[in-house]
């Protein structure tokens, strides 16, 4: 994962909360099927979209605090923060172009 982080409950308030970008974070579980298969979707938004937006990755089984905090409970779950507020919440994997589409308007 180059362009891509990993945040935990104890790094997500300077990561995430803090950003002066929007952020996607992917909550996401090793276990997922679904989640492995938007990954690589992700990588490749986080490579053509880093000066607008900064993708992130949550293990919802390692940090299982922020994840109830903003009450995911279906993965893969995408929300997006503006200004530490979630501004959007995408649930379940989708093909690039309905992420992009859904995306519209943020970035």
């Amino acid at each position: 994962m180059g362009a891509i982080k990993n945040v935990t409950d104890a790094s997500f308030d300077a990561d995430v909360l803090k950003s002066d970008k929007p952020v996607i974070v992917d909550f996401w579980a090793e276990w997922c099927g679904p989640c492995r298969q938007v990954a690589p979707i992700l990588e490749e938004i986080a490579n053509e979209q880093a000066d607008k937006l900064t993708i992130v990755k949550l293990n919802v089984d390692e940090n299982p605090s922020t994840a109830g905090t903003y009450g995911v409970l279906q993965i893969p779950t995408l929300n997006v923060y503006k200004n530490g507020e979630v501004v959007k919440q995408i649930i379940g994997a989708k093909p690039k172009a309905m992420l992009l589409r859904e995306l519209e308007g943020i970035i």
